[in-house]
């Protein structure tokens, strides 16, 4: 990653929230440089996302208050509904022709709220990518989001090459192996998905695994990613003690099974939130190894949140046309970035409209 910032990829959903922290309180978002709040209506707790902003003197929404589902502007009383239109202002009993604020698609799923930035017309629900686990009363899920200070395409590139995990995070959840294990990468640019694939035969048992699961020796690793441009990161993660084989069916009763999700929003030009989750199948009714994924997670987060937001100020005082080195763990990193910037030349031409 150069100095330049990572332009955004628009006419793209994007994680605006996880689902459990919108509700009555007025929350307060930037997606894509455009200040957003979101909020759930009262009867039906569907939730809403409208500009951050009145269209009198710009109060931010957000710091206003809730009537019923029209938010009233703390600063004048400009009170709009959930279309963002204004249906009262102070004073009069004529309402301005042009008092509305932008309003955007929302969809909640696989317990996360999507946003819609772009033009609302080409918005389709149906291209929305799944995490499916993330709801899945079999799975148990951890979560939290960090703001980083940091172009988002860092928190692309950090993802997409675990190899970090060996020095940034050791004791943690890194070993030797998994900087010394080849990695497999496939690409499909037309759906806009990256595979990168690394699997350890004989590794050492790193603290997140050793404490959650309780296993003692060297362990079988698979770290297999799925990366959907431009948001969502999936890591599916695969350990079992050395030598253990999977029955003749193909189950594997030996083996733990941990989806680590990220969903990667830009916020505004050189600021991202940093959406994460780890869902686990095994001690699902355990509340010890919870508050142990959440928290052990949780600093491993903050690594990761420590090292860009360094890495962003290192490279703002970089010369112009200064070139960065590759090497064969970038390759899936590459790929990442050649499909961003095809989404964002995508999203920035006009909207045909059809007549």
């Amino acid at each position: 990653m150069t100095s330049a910032s990572t332009p955004f990829a628009r006419n793209q959903w994007y994680v605006a929230a996880h689902a459990h922290e919108v509700g009555r309180e007025l929350l307060g978002r930037t997606i894509l440089g455009e200040p957003v709040v979101l909020y759930r209506t009262e009867d039906d707790n569907t939730p809403v996302a409208l500009a951050d902003h009145c269209v009198h003197r710009r109060f931010p929404l957000s710091e206003s208050r809730l009537d019923g589902d029209r938010i009233v502007c703390g600063y004048h009383g400009f009170t709009y509904d959930t279309t963002g239109t204004c249906v009262s202002v102070p004073g009069q009993k004529r309402v301005p022709r042009t008092a509305r604020v932008a309003s955007y698609p929302l969809v909640e799923q696989d317990a996360v709220i999507w946003i819609w930035i772009g033009a609302s017309e080409l918005a389709d629900s149906g291209a929305i990518p799944r995490a499916r686990h993330l709801a899945d009363p079999a799975w148990t899920t951890v979560t939290g989001m960090e703001p980083i200070d940091g172009d988002y395409g860092l928190l692309v590139d950090n993802l997409m090459d675990l190899s970090h995990e060996t020095y940034l995070h050791g004791g943690y959840i890194g070993t030797p192996e998994v900087a010394e294990t080849p990695i497999t990468t496939e690409v499909d640019e037309d759906a806009g998905i990256v595979r990168v694939s690394r699997h350890m035969d004989d590794a050492e048992c790193p603290p997140f695994y050793a404490r959650s699961t309780g296993i003692e020796g060297r362990i079988t690793r698979w770290q297999d990613i799925e990366y959907t441009a431009p948001c969502l990161y999936l890591l599916h993660s695969r350990i079992a003690p050395v030598g253990a084989l999977p029955e003749p069916d193909g189950t594997d009763p030996h083996a733990f099974h941990t989806e680590i999700t990220y969903a990667i929003t830009p916020s505004s030009e050189g600021k991202v939130y940093d959406f994460w989750a780890v869902s686990r199948d095994f001690a699902t009714g355990d509340p010890e190894v919870t508050a142990f994924l959440r928290d052990f997670n949780h600093e491993v987060v903050m690594q990761d949140v420590n090292a860009l937001n360094l890495l962003q100020r290192t490279l703002a005082t970089e010369p112009a046309g200064h070139q960065e080195l590759s090497i064969n763990i970038d390759t899936g990193a590459l790929a990442a970035r050649r499909i961003l910037a095809r989404l964002a030349e995508e999203g920035a031409k006009p909207v045909e409209t059809v007549r």
